[in-house]
């Protein structure tokens, strides 16, 4: 410890540990209001979207989509041409 510690006393203990304290309680309001002001922004922007969206939704459940499913498969194949200009692999 050093000499400034040592003769702080107990008045001087007290208003440290008091105004720890009230940074603390402090700290914790402000996050709450932090977090307050964010969920209301996410329900504002949340409301938003859903209010911008909703005759896009009607309309998908007036018109579904037909149901036709094409099924395939697909394979790529590099083309990689010769010095000379031919292609490779060559045609059939």
């Amino acid at each position: 410890m050093n000499e400034r510690s040592a003769q702080r006393g107990p008045l001087g203990t007290f208003l440290t540990l008091l105004s720890g304290a009230v940074l603390l309680v402090l700290g914790f309001a402000f996050s709450l209001i932090i977090l307050a002001v964010v969920a209301v922004a996410a329900l504002v922007l949340g409301g938003y979207f859903w209010w911008k969206t909703r005759e896009l939704r009607k309309a998908m459940r007036e018109h579904p989509p037909a149901g036709h499913v094409i099924e395939g498969e697909a394979v790529i194949v590099e083309e990689v041409r010769r010095a000379d200009g031919e292609r490779l692999p060559p045609d059939p």
